[in-house]
């Protein structure tokens, strides 16, 4: 059984920066993707990036080069990092992961960007 906890959302200014987590544990094989989507209010969801577990990245481009996603192996976990964050980003990021095929999601974790 595999699950997904995501953490680091919140509320920021526009310009400020975010680190989303997510640990999944379970029953995890070693070739996996892992990656992140999100949902703005009144819009469906959208690709942010994925990554493999050998590091190869699909990135959606909704952050205009601002999203940069990583993944640490050893602890099962992917992060997002946000940079120069505006109110458009506001939305709930969800953690996703592939694992042989069958995909698994997290409760989503918001972000809010506003002055």
């Amino acid at each position: 059984q595999v699950q997904l906890v995501e953490s680091g959302g919140g509320l920021v200014q526009p310009g400020g920066s975010l680190r989303l987590s997510c640990v999944v544990s379970g029953s995890i094989f070693s070739r996996n993707i892992m990656g992140w989507y999100r949902q703005i209010p009144g819009k469906q969801r959208e690709l942010v990036a994925l990554i493999t577990s050998s590091g190869g990245i699909t990135d959606g481009g909704s952050g205009e080069g601002r999203f940069t996603v990583s993944r640490d192996n050893a602890k099962n976990t992917v992060f997002l990092q946000i940079d120069s964050l505006k109110p458009e980003d506001t939305a709930d990021y969800y953690c996703y992961t592939n694992i042989n095929g069958l995909g698994y999601w997290g409760q989503g974790t918001q972000v809010t960007v506003s002055s």
